[in-house]
């Protein structure tokens, strides 16, 4: 199952529609603030969720009379994020992928936040991603195999997400790398900005995980 969540972050239009068109998903959850794009775009969530403290409650009310969507309201004052609890509704829906649009934009401290839920679907095998118009993000341990055919855009970037990842290979890449260790204590900006030249590219990591960025300018 391919769950879409819509979430209350900048959203490009263009980009998002695209997606709809390119990609079918079996669950669609549109999240607080993020029903105004929807019912703009005439987009139908099949779930929604939120304590739509953002929301114009004319939106809200709309839904509530007009459909009949699922909602589960929240109170403001809770331990989560919109988005993560719509993230934990995605993986209790039974969902083995999870692409998240308007998960990035101004409001850094909800990006970072975002990121940091990866991990909840990644720990159980679900592969769930953020996306925009000029990145896709998402955590990796293992091994991966990147196409350059099938890449977000030009740039590659590994961030360490655990204090420390072990034994890091990085083969057809611009700058390899031999079983390199990163830390957040000291590594700095090591795997920022990398490049896959060849037309497969291999990341390997022994122990840890990473945040993988794909971005274009």
């Amino acid at each position: 199952m391919h769950t879409l969540i819509i979430s209350g972050g900048t959203i490009d239009t263009d980009f998002a529609l695209d997606l709809l068109k390119k990609e079918k998903y079996d669950q669609i959850i549109g999240v607080d603030g993020a029903l105004k794009f929807c019912k703009e775009q005439n987009i139908v969530p099949t779930r929604i969720v939120g304590d739509f403290d953002t929301l114009d409650p004319e939106i809200l009310t709309w839904y509530q009379t007009n459909t009949q969507i699922e909602i589960r309201q929240f109170n403001p004052v809770k331990d989560a994020t919109d988005t993560q609890i719509a993230i934990e509704l995605a993986m209790e829906l039974g969902s083995r992928k999870i692409t998240l649009i308007g998960g990035t934009g101004t409001r850094l401290d909800h990006v970072l936040g975002n990121i940091q839920t990866l991990y909840l679907p990644f720990v159980k095998g679900i592969d769930c991603r953020i996306v925009d118009a000029h990145n896709r993000i998402r955590l990796v341990s293992g091994e991966l195999h990147l196409k350059m055919t099938e890449q977000w855009g030009k740039y590659v970037s590994l961030i360490p997400f655990t204090t420390d990842v072990e034994g890091v290979d990085l083969i057809g890449f611009k700058y390899p790398l031999e079983k390199f260790s990163f830390t957040v204590l000291g590594t700095g900006s090591r795997g920022v900005s990398n490049e896959i030249a060849e037309e497969e590219a291999v990341i390997r990591i022994e122990k840890g995980i990473m945040i993988l960025v794909e971005s274009k300018d």
